[in-house]
């Protein structure tokens, strides 16, 4: 009998070692990556899009909103000083709001590009983010910048409050035959698709997911598997980075450490929406628990909006297929 349990034991090894291999495992250097020469031009064009991205987002976290002047305005409807004063505190900031806008379309573009340059044959998806490691830390960087532009949207109704009222001070005013100046800025067109935009409940990752299906339909020669799996490596490589002493303690920055976290639970989201049948099945080539657990030996203020965003932003969570025990880590 103990021969035999021993060869059990080596057997349950083996497959243990295995499951660690599957997981892609290296260090990719998000503080000092630096493009090659075959990267430089994909890695211009995406840097001249991310140099905007701290501007949108103090932007977006300065947004005060025209609550106050659009509530005396609705109260007191035949008084014109009120209304122009909240038709002019609102137009300013849809103003604001197309830029942020437009830069989600700038943004859905670069994600393209890069899905194009870090998918391609011949290498597969985790020689690709090995080798281009400069590529790879721009693609973190939209994914870094999606989620924090997410939680600040979600945490500021006004923007959709704003932008009502101007769709409907707009329409009430093309009734009556008026046209008014900030329709040369912002047309019909423009506010109904800004409208679909802002009605997203993460209007950043919606857009990423949207490119990222888009990029699949249009090239169908090339297997969705390498998408997906250019996702799941992210994952594995930053999961495997926070686990790991040897590799964190190469950050100098615990910034960096935030950084990798936010970019792993981004890419676990928007594998979950690209996905046929999510991140969160068995067959999933993302270790769920290994993530969870790795957030959760975090400081519990700096992780909660992270945890938050994996139980209310994913798709397949409360499917079926999820099991029992990684709802439970998620409640």
């Amino acid at each position: 009998m103990i021969p035999f349990r021993f060869a059990g034991m080596g057997n349950l090894l083996k497959v243990l070692t295995r499951e660690i291999e599957n997981y892609p495992h290296f260090f990719l250097d998000f503080e000092n990556a630096q493009p090659t020469e075959g990267e430089r031009e994909i890695w211009n064009q995406i840097s001249a899009v991310l140099q905007d991205s701290e501007s949108i987002l103090a932007d977006l976290q300065a947004y005060k909103g025209a609550g106050p002047e659009i509530r005396d305005a609705i109260q007191n409807p035949n008084d014109i000083q009120l209304q122009e004063k909240a038709w002019n505190a609102v137009c300013p900031l849809v103003v604001r709001l197309k830029r942020f806008y437009e830069f989600s379309i700038r943004l859905e573009k670069a994600l393209q590009s890069l899905l194009e340059s870090l998918t391609c044959p011949p290498y597969t998806p985790t020689q690709h983010l090995e080798r281009e490691q400069a590529l790879a830390k721009e693609f973190a960087e939209i994914l870094h910048f999606t989620l924090r532009f997410d939680e600040l949207k979600m945490r500021n109704p006004a923007i959709q409050n704003d932008f009502s009222y101007y769709r409907r001070t707009i329409s009430r005013n093309r009734i009556n035959n008026m046209h008014l100046d900030i329709e040369n800025e912002v047309n019909n067109e423009m506010a109904n698709r800004m409208s679909l935009f802002y009605a997203e409940a993460t209007p950043m990752l919606k857009t990423l997911s949207n490119a990222t299906m888009h990029f699949v339909s249009e090239n169908k020669t090339l297997p969705i598997e390498n998408t997906t799996d250019c996702l799941s490596t992210m994952t594995s490589v930053c999961k495997v980075m926070l686990e790991t002493p040897e590799y964190k303690s190469r950050f100098t920055s615990e910034e960096t450490l935030m950084f990798c976290m936010r970019v792993m639970v981004g890419v676990i989201i928007l594998y979950d929406h690209v996905h046929p049948v999510g991140a969160f099945c068995k067959t999933s080539k993302i270790d769920m628990k290994g993530c969870i657990k790795v957030l959760k030996e975090q400081a519990p203020d700096s992780v909660e909006g992270l945890l938050n965003a994996l139980r209310f932003t994913t798709k397949h969570l409360n499917d079926e297929s999820t099991s029992k025990q990684i709802r439970a880590m998620l409640q």
